[in-house]
């Protein structure tokens, strides 16, 4: 091989490098902007967290349905989550699908059965609904985890007096007094009945 040849051989693999070296750039390219697009889309996708804020928001400036959609997204994100579970329960009933709501309360017990706040709410539930030993089963549940919590005994309160059971209604009333003794509902229904402290 002449030197001739052997120059223009090298000159062949150089140009042949180079030209291996741009095709590799022209491939990873698309890639790398892929990357960028799937970085951005990513970016895009509300957290739960941020969907709850959202939901918050709508909310508390009167748009239930629109809080109700965000909580949506929220619990398909995190299905698991009871909190987002009883927010969802919550602006469903506010909604006015009260079953719906008390399936989703349900759902959330099962996650987590000692939230003595989650038996509170699906009581009142069942108590718009006249379910009231349902009701009352919750509402016992809830005094069973934390029976210093006057809002559970007033809520009782209100439910017996609607089963007709006036003297255990106050009881609860009394109860929920000697925990808080501001509690100016709770007076005004023990009141209401008759009765004083």
């Amino acid at each position: 091989m002449s030197t001739f040849q052997i120059l223009m051989l090298g000159a062949t693999l150089f140009f042949a490098y180079q030209i291996y070296r741009h095709v590799q750039t022209l491939e990873d390219a698309p890639e790398k902007k892929a990357d960028v697009n799937e970085s951005a889309a990513v970016a895009n996708i509300p957290t739960a967290e941020a969907l709850v804020a959202q939901a918050d928001h709508a909310y508390e400036s009167g748009e239930i349905e629109t809080a109700k959609d965000a909580l949506t997204e929220a619990s398909q994100i995190e299905p698991n989550n009871p909190e987002i579970i009883n927010k969802l329960a919550f602006v469903t009933a506010k909604s006015g699908d009260t079953l719906k709501g008390i399936e989703l309360y349900e759902r959330s017990l099962e996650l987590d059965e000692n939230d003595d706040l989650t038996h509170n709410a699906i009581a009142s539930l069942y108590r718009q609904e006249m379910a009231y030993e349902r009701a009352q089963d919750h509402y016992r549940k809830a005094i069973e985890i934390d029976d210093e919590y006057a809002l559970t005994f007033y809520n009782y309160g209100n439910l017996l007096v609607d089963m007709g059971n006036i003297e255990e209604a106050r009881s609860m009333y009394k109860r929920a007094l000697e925990i808080d003794s501001d509690f100016s509902q709770a007076r005004e229904a023990l009141l209401s009945l008759g009765s004083t402290q």
